[in-house]
């Protein structure tokens, strides 16, 4: 989906690139664009109403975000803002993807469907935070994390992860000192096992 492997639209499509930290739109600008991670991690969030910061989604290279412009909204309700240097990302407008998802039936239903499991995985989110405590939160985040990115090795599972114990945290709403505990219970369990590059799920059916 990449701009720049599309012929009609290659010539006048540049890369944009930002540094670690470097907000790529913000709350309440116009949504006119979805974008892909050509490089980087990206962190999508928002900002409660006493400033306090909710963080939705770690994305990073070949996933999209801004991705809700193309199911109606006009103004960005979320952040979007870059967690490594040399953050690369592909702009494509909500103009160009609707006339390539016109004119590619299988294109449109893959996004349309990634639009569904993004709310999906939402919903869940808001209802762990309600009604589960940290450890399940956390097991919970695990087990999303397998079966959306893992490999599985016979009846192991290996996510490959740069997100540091503190990213956790912000995306299963607790402190980073609770994620190390309980991490580290699992891995004296040997439930997991895990370094900065991975993690390890040892046997899904067994992780509670």
């Amino acid at each position: 989906m990449c701009p720049h492997k599309i012929k009609t639209i290659s010539e006048r499509h540049s890369f944009n690139y930002f540094k670690k930290n470097d907000f790529i739109y913000f709350p309440e600008e116009p949504a006119k664009s979805i974008y892909m991670i050509a490089a980087g991690r990206v962190r999508i969030g928002h900002y409660t109403e006493d400033g306090k910061e909710v963080v939705k989604a770690i994305l990073t290279t070949g996933e999209i975000f801004g991705e809700l412009a193309l199911a109606g909204e006009e103004k960005r309700e979320d952040f979007a803002q870059a967690m490594d240097d040399n953050t690369t990302v592909c702009p494509i407008s909500i103009e160009e993807m609707q006339a390539l998802m016109a004119e590619n039936k299988e294109l449109s239903f893959k996004v349309y469907k990634l639009i569904g499991l993004r709310i999906r995985k939402l919903e869940r989110k808001i209802e762990s935070l309600v009604f589960k405590d940290a450890r399940t939160r956390i097991i919970d985040f695990l087990k999303d994390a397998a079966a959306w990115k893992g490999k599985k090795v016979g009846f192991e599972t290996m996510i490959p992860t740069k997100l540091t114990h503190k990213d956790i945290a912000n995306l299963t709403g607790t402190s980073r000192q609770t994620v190390t505990t309980i991490l580290n219970e699992l891995k004296e369990k040997n439930l997991i096992n895990f370094d900065r590059k991975k993690i390890l799920i040892r046997d899904l059916e067994k992780l509670q």
